[in-house]
């Protein structure tokens, strides 16, 4: 069967596209060409082990470049296979998943969001999503070792939060991400370049000090353009927190019933309702990479350097895997082992080895430790358009979440 077209389709459909075309055809596997060129959707535990096994999908090469231009960066860990790719993502596994790291940085963005509720309950309304990408921006920064003062905050989380923004779209949103890449990549390679002169001194440990000694497989310390572009790669994903923490104020609004029990501080409801926003609300619509030789998945011929795409969010809203997808029940992860190629906002598998975030660990403890704070505090939410559009990528509610705050817990 000749394989179609689908750019115009993933353009107007956004995260619907793929499941979508796996609903219409019935299978988990559906060949597709994007850009005139083939490529193959998979779905499912099974689908993520394939996509992880490098015999079978390879991401070298694979990144498109304004990809690569806007969210990633050029050498990025996410570029690398083999063993170039497990000495640096052991780098990143040594600064991100360390449970006193984790808990630091918890406790530094805690105390940030706790000094600025005072202002909020001064102004008429807040808009969520910007006030959360600057007490992210600011902590993680500060956590990392770069030094940054109050006032340049607000831009530093502008610009993260632009290339996460841009990175799948074209126009004024796409060349705001590549700006601001630019601008934060250029300064955090002098930061390095002082750094390793001497003329900079950083916490010894950090993740600044870290990078700029690290020596990738070749033995060769990393150039400082590629040392700034991975610095980069633990600020932005980091501030990128703060389009779950918009999804949880849509969830508090949406099912008020949750935020009592969420203000309890129950951690294991805590961390429960960090998982079911990751997977109920829509983040990355899949990941992907080329396939080295020829393949097959469940039926589907993946030819040579076809692209492999694991949908994500079709994944995560699979009936056979939840009950109830499109139910917001947090309650379905307290009694329930998430298995490692189930649940998949950030990917599958292990991320001490393969490709999967290594700050995933940090996503869902500063999701935890927000929303619970979030629904501690006096707020009452105006008449607004909460709309969530799913052929926007990434997608956010339209309002950004308007808050009326009248004070802390």
């Amino acid at each position: 069967m000749p394989r179609l077209e689908n750019s115009l389709k993933l353009l107007s459909k956004g995260y619907a596209w793929l499941p979508d075309e796996r609903r219409r055809t019935g299978r988990d596997a559906v060949g597709v060409r994007l850009g005139g060129k083939p490529a193959v959707g998979i779905e499912g535990p099974e689908a993520a082990r394939f996509l992880y096994d490098e015999d079978h999908v390879r991401r070298s090469h694979a990144i498109p470049e304004p990809v690569q231009g806007t969210l990633f960066g050029k050498g990025a860990v996410h570029t690398l296979d083999g063993e170039m790719h497990r000495v640096r993502k052991a780098m990143f596994v040594a600064l991100l998943m360390r449970e006193d790291g984790i808990a630091s940085l918890v406790e530094r963005t805690t105390a940030a969001w706790d000094a600025a509720v005072p202002e909020w309950s001064r102004r008429s309304e807040i808009v969520l999503f910007d006030e959360a990408s600057r007490v992210l921006a600011g902590s993680v920064a500060r956590w990392t070792g770069v030094p940054v003062r109050d006032e340049e905050v607000p831009d530093l989380a502008r610009d993260m939060v632009a290339m996460v923004d841009g990175f799948a779209t074209g126009g004024p949103r796409h060349f705001r991400a590549r700006r601001a890449r630019g601008r934060r990549e250029r300064w955090l390679q002098q930061l390095v370049r002082d750094v390793r002169s001497g003329r900079t001194r950083v916490e010894e440990g950090s993740a600044v000090e870290v990078v700029s000694q690290h020596r990738d497989a070749d033995g060769a310390q990393l150039p400082a353009d590629v040392a700034g572009v991975e610095l980069v790669n633990i600020i932005r994903p980091t501030t990128a927190v703060a389009w779950f923490m918009a999804f949880s104020g849509h969830a508090l609004i949406r099912w008020p019933g949750n935020r009592e029990r969420l203000a309890s501080g129950d951690p294991a409801f805590a961390e429960a309702w960090a998982h079911e926003v990751r997977r109920f609300y829509p983040f990355a619509p899949f990941i992907g990479g080329r396939s080295p030789q020829r393949n097959e998945f469940a039926g589907e011929e993946i030819p040579e350097n076809a692209m492999v795409l694991l949908d994500l969010y079709g994944q995560n809203h699979d009936p056979a895997l939840w009950d109830t997808p499109y139910a917001f029940r947090p309650d379905r992860f307290l009694d329930r082992k998430i298995g490692e190629w189930e649940l998949v906002p950030q990917g599958g598998g292990d991320p001490r080895t393969n490709h999967r975030c290594p700050g995933e660990q940090i996503t869902v403890a500063l999701i935890s430790a927000l929303a619970v704070r979030l629904s501690r505090l006096e707020w009452e939410a105006p008449e607004q358009d909460l709309t969530i559009a799913l052929h926007r990528i990434p997608a956010r509610p339209r309002s950004g979440v308007r808050l009326r705050v009248r004070g802390g817990a």
